[in-house]
């Protein structure tokens, strides 16, 4: 009993969230830490909108990461929604992750980030990604040149692609958290429904097959979500909201060929997750300038 005590009375529990201008790879990062797959990723900004909850459990820590959406400036009433959950995560947190892509620098939205994390208290450790892309002598003048910019507890440069020094980044979050008891269950890794990350999946597919203009008009709202057979089977309807008719089309395909492949490679996805067949149903709705609108905002979680 009493190495069981030593053991909870060294255990180190806390939030980390992990912020960054948009498409710097956060959620791919996310999952290469927790070794599975409960965050959207795309070539494209700003695919990740909520923040999201990844429990990672090791022998003597649990870490809480919380993907934020991409930090920059804007306007846009979605956008600016999504910049506020991010900065809102960045203030609640024991650790904040910064990462940036050293192969695409975006120096107007890392100085707007800079300019955040010195109204905040909690240590902040620096991610240098995508360091597969650029030779050796780049990278240690970018480490020297940020370490001039902010006090960071370490800079760590990483691939998260290929899971490059990975290892090494949550040994130094995980010294950085506070002495505590583990917050969640030992089989949790995500504290997000399986709806929520039935629709997330089904709108990375969206931005992954569709053009520039759709993903950024485009919502997914799961309408049900039932279990069948005793659970050998789930059935799914959900509905894709785009703004304008024009949108509709490019997103149902000719012959409806485009939302075919939506849902063919969403439900592989879905089928992953949840370990059991799935039969997924798609809509496509219009929902005018939807975007724009605080009340469908709302409805859509954002």
């Amino acid at each position: 009993m009493q190495h069981i005590n030593n053991q909870l009375a060294d255990f180190r529990s806390g939030f980390v969230a992990i912020a960054g201008a948009p498409n710097v790879g956060k959620s791919t990062l996310l999952n290469q830490m927790l070794g599975e797959k409960i965050s959207i990723t795309s070539k494209k900004p700003q695919t990740t909108r909520n923040r999201i909850l990844g429990v990672l459990h090791r022998p003597g820590a649990q870490l809480l990461f919380i993907d934020t959406p991409g930090v920059h400036q804007t306007a846009h009433p979605l956008n600016i929604r999504i910049v506020d959950a991010a900065l809102t995560a960045m203030g609640d947190v024991d650790v904040i992750l910064v990462v940036v892509d050293v192969a695409g620098p975006d120096p107007d939205a890392e100085a707007f980030l800079v300019k955040k994390l010195n109204a905040l208290k909690q240590p902040v450790v620096l991610v240098l990604n995508k360091i597969d892309l650029i030779k050796k002598t780049l990278l240690l003048t970018m480490m020297d040149q940020w370490s001039r910019k902010y006090a960071f507890e370490a800079i760590i440069p990483v691939s998260a692609i290929l899971g490059a020094q990975v290892e090494e980044l949550i040994e130094t979050v995980e010294s950085l958290l506070p002495k505590g008891p583990p917050l969640f269950p030992e089989d949790t890794i995500t504290d997000m429904p399986e709806r929520f990350i039935a629709a997330e999946m089904i709108r990375e597919k969206v931005f992954r097959t569709t053009g520039q203009e759709i993903p950024y008009s485009t919502a997914v709202s799961v309408e049900s979500f039932s279990e069948q057979k005793k659970g050998a089977l789930v059935k799914i309807n959900a509905t894709i909201h785009v703004e304008r008719a024009s949108q509709k089309g490019m997103v149902i395909g000719k012959n409806g060929s485009k939302l075919q492949q939506v849902g063919q490679a969403a439900r592989l996805e879905i089928e992953r997750m949840l370990g059991t067949k799935v039969f997924l149903k798609l809509f496509v709705r219009v929902q005018k300038n939807w975007s724009k609108d605080t009340k469908a905002l709302r409805k859509f979680g954002y």
